[in-house]
C-alpha cells in the first residue's frame, strides 16, 4: 500500500481557482499563493453574508488511542461521499501545528485517499497563519517588557506577569525560563515561560473573531499581567493592538485548498483540543455555511474535548446551530479501550470488544444531551470480523444513532457514500434542537463540575489552593460569566490518560485556572497536562527529508 505522502504526490490537482468556482468564487476574490493556494478576500466574504446557511455536520470520535481513529479522514472522505452524490458540499479543518507534525501524531491532512492537498504545503509553512500569529504573540511580550524596563507606568507586577512567549514546535526546555539575565540593559530578571503557538490566546481570537474590528477589540482586551493592586493589564494598556493586528492582516483570511477528489476545503486556524478549543476558525465555518449546502466540520480530539468546546464556545459565541454529529469510531480502538495490546488489535475479540464499547457509549450520551442527531461510524479496517461490525452496529442503534461503514481510507469518497447517505437521512428525518451544555450565569466552579461530571463522569472534584484563589479572583474582575476551556489529556475521559474505557468514580483534579479574556473563556487545566509538548524519544522528524528536486518524504 503506498504511503499517504505518496498518494497525496500523485494526486491531480486543479488549479484552486477551478476550485473555487464549485463554491461560486471568481478569481477576483481569490488571493493566490500558487497555483493550488489561495486566501478567500474580505470583500467576498462581505459580499455572501446574506446568503442562506447550508447544512452544518461536525465529525468527532471516540478518545484517541495508538491504533487510530481517522477523524480528519472521515471529514475529508465524507466531504467527498457528498460531492459523489451530486451535492454541493464544503469540508472546513484546523491548520496543522508543527508540533505534532515533527513530534509523534504527524500531520493532519487525512489520510489514504482521503486527504486534504497540497498535503506538504499544509502540514508544513501552508500560507504562514501559524508564523504571523507567533509574530504577533512574541512582539506583546517583546513590548510586556520593553515597558517595564522603560519605567513601568502601569504598575506591572513582575511577579504577576501572565502572558507567554511561544513557538510552534515541541520544546520542552522553554517551558520554565529566566529572561532579563546579563546586565541592566538587558531588561529585567524574571521568570517567564513558553506555550505551543497552537495553544496561545492570539490563536484562540484569531479563531473567534468575525472580522478586523472584531479581532482589534479581542486583542485588546487580552490580559498580559497584573498591577500592584491586583488588577489586569491588558494588550490595549501597552498600545500594542494595531502593531499584531497589521501582523495578523493576511492571517485572518480563511485558506482555500483542494481534497484528492476535487472537493473544496477551507483551512483556517489551528488551536489544539487538549489545551486549547479546538476548533477551526469561526470565520472559516460562517463563510463555508454560506457558500455550500454541505458543511463538514471536525473538533480536536475525543468528542470530551472538541465536541464539547465547539458547542459550548465555538456555537455559543458564534451563534451556530449544527445540524448532525457523525462520531467516528474503529473497531481496533474499542479493543485497545478493552485493554488489548497494540500488537494484538488485528485478531478477534469480542469480550474486549464488549469492554471497551463503553467509551463509544459514553460520547453518544454526551453528544445526545446537546440535543445533535447522531450517526456513528466505524472507519473501517481489513482486520475487523463480520461478528465484531454487527455486534457495534446493534449496539449503536440500541443507543438512538444510526450506523455506516466508512472505507474513505481505502476508497476515498466511493467509500463514504454510506456514510453520506445515512448523514443526509438523518438531516432529513430529525432535527437537531441544538443547545449548549451549561448556561453563562452559573458560577465558574459549577461550569466545570457541570462539564467534569456531565461529560468526563467524574464523581468529585479536587482543587489545588493556587486554582481555588484563581478562580475567586477571576469572578471577582468580572469573568464570571465566561464559558470554561478545559485543559485535560485527550487520552481518557478522566484526568489521567491511563484510565481508558468508561472511569467512573474518579476525582478530577483541578491545579490552575486563568482567563483569556479576548478569546471569551476562562481556561481550566486538569491533571497534569502541558501547554508547551516535548519530543518523544524517536520524534517524525527523523524520517522526513527531501531529495534534490525538492521532493520532501516521511510526512505522515
Amino acid at each position: 500500500m503506498k504511503t499517504d505522502i505518496q498518494i497525496a504526490q500523485e494526486a491531480v490537482m486543479e488549479p484552486i481557482t477551478e476550485v473555487a468556482k464549485r463554491l461560486h468564487i471568481e478569481t477576483d476574490d481569490l488571493e493566490l499563493y500558487g497555483k493550488y493556494k489561495a486566501k478567500i478576500s474580505d470583500n467576498y466574504l462581505k459580499k455572501i453574508e446574506n446568503n442562506p446557511d447550508g447544512k452544518l455536520i461536525l465529525v468527532t470520535a471516540i478518545n484517541p488511542t495508538p491504533a487510530g481513529e481517522g477523524k480528519t479522514t472521515t471529514s475529508v472522505g465524507l466531504g467527498q461521499a457528498f460531492g459523489k452524490l451530486g451535492k454541493k458540499a464544503a469540508v472546513v479543518l484546523r491548520e496543522p501545528s508543527l508540533g505534532p507534525c515533527f513530534g509523534v501524531k504527524g500531520g493532519a491532512a487525512g489520510g489514504g485517499y482521503a486527504q486534504a492537498v497540497p498535503m506538504e504545503d499544509l502540514n508544513l509553512h501552508f500560507t504562514g497563519d501559524f508564523h504571523a500569529i507567533t509574530a504577533a504573540n512574541n512582539l506583546l511580550a517583546a513590548m510586556l517588557d520593553n515597558h517595564i524596563q522603560q519605567g513601568n507606568t502601569l504598575g506591572i507586577d513582575t511577579r504577576q506577569v501572565v502572558w507567554k512567549r511561544c513557538l510552534d514546535i515541541n520544546d520542552r526546555v522553554l517551558r520554565n525560563v529566566v529572561v532579563g539575565l546579563g546586565s541592566k540593559a538587558d531588561g529585567t530578571v524574571r521568570e517567564d515561560h513558553f506555550v505551543i503557538t497552537v495553544a496561545s490566546e492570539i490563536m484562540a481570537v484569531l479563531c473567534l473573531s468575525e472580522d478586523m474590528e472584531d479581532m482589534k477589540k479581542r486583542l485588546g482586551k487580552m490580559v498580559v499581567a497584573y498591577n500592584y493592586e491586583g488588577k489586569p493589564v491588558t494588550a490595549a494598556d501597552l498600545q500594542a493592538v494595531g502593531a499584531m493586528a497589521a501582523l495578523l492582516k493576511d492571517a485572518l483570511k480563511p485558506n482555500l485548498i483542494q481534497t484528492l477528489e476535487n472537493t473544496p476545503v477551507l483551512v483556517h486556524g489551528g488551536p489544539f483540543a487538549n489545551i486549547a478549543h479546538g476548533c477551526n476558525s469561526l470565520r472559516a465555518t460562517k463563510a463555508a455555511l454560506k457558500m455550500a449546502d454541505y458543511v463538514v466540520t471536525e473538533a480536536g480530539f475525543g468528542a470530551d474535548l472538541g465536541a464539547e468546546k465547539f458547542f459550548d464556545i465555538k456555537c455559543r459565541i458564534g451563534g451556530l446551530k449544527p445540524d448532525a454529529a457523525v462520531l467516528v469510531a474503529t473497531v481496533r480502538a474499542l479493543k485497545y479501550n478493552g485493554g488489548v495490546a497494540k500488537q494484538d488489535l488485528g485478531k478477534e475479540n469480542l469480550e474486549a470488544l464488549h469492554k471497551g464499547i463503553a467509551n463509544l457509549e459514553k460520547h453518544i450520551e454526551n453528544l445526545l444531551k446537546y440535543g445533535v442527531p447522531v450517526v456513528v461510524t466505524l472507519n473501517s479496517f481489513l482486520t475487523d470480523t463480520e461478528e465484531e461490525i454487527t455486534f457495534v452496529k446493534e449496539f449503536c442503534q440500541k443507543h438512538g444513532c444510526e450506523f455506516a461503514i466508512s472505507q474513505v481510507w481505502e476508497k476515498g469518497g466511493e467509500g463514504g457514500t454510506e456514510l453520506a447517505k445515512k448523514v443526509l437521512e438523518t438531516l432529513e428525518t430529525r432535527t437537531s434542537s441544538f443547545r449548549p451544555l451549561y448556561e453563562n450565569g452559573l458560577s465558574l466552579k459549577e461550569k466545570i463540575e457541570t462539564v467534569a461530571k456531565e461529560i468526563y463522569g467524574a464523581a468529585a472534584l479536587s482543587y489545588a489552593p493556587a486554582a481555588e484563589k484563581q478562580l475567586k479572583q477571576l469572578e471577582s474582575l468580572g469573568f464570571g460569566e465566561l464559558p470554561v476551556c478545559m485543559a485535560k489529556t485527550q487520552y481518557s475521559l478522566s484526568d489521567n490518560p491511563e484510565l481508558l474505557g468508561r472511569p467512573e468514580g474518579f476525582t478530577m483534579n483541578v491545579r490552575e485556572a486563568y482567563v483569556s479574556a479576548g478569546a471569551g473563556f476562562v481556561v481550566v487545566l486538569t491533571g497534569a497536562v502541558m501547554t508547551m509538548p516535548g519530543l518523544p524519544k524517536e520524534p517524525a522528524a527523523f524520517r522526513i527529508d527531501v531529495d534534490e528536486e525538492g521532493v520532501i518524504t516521511g510526512l505522515f
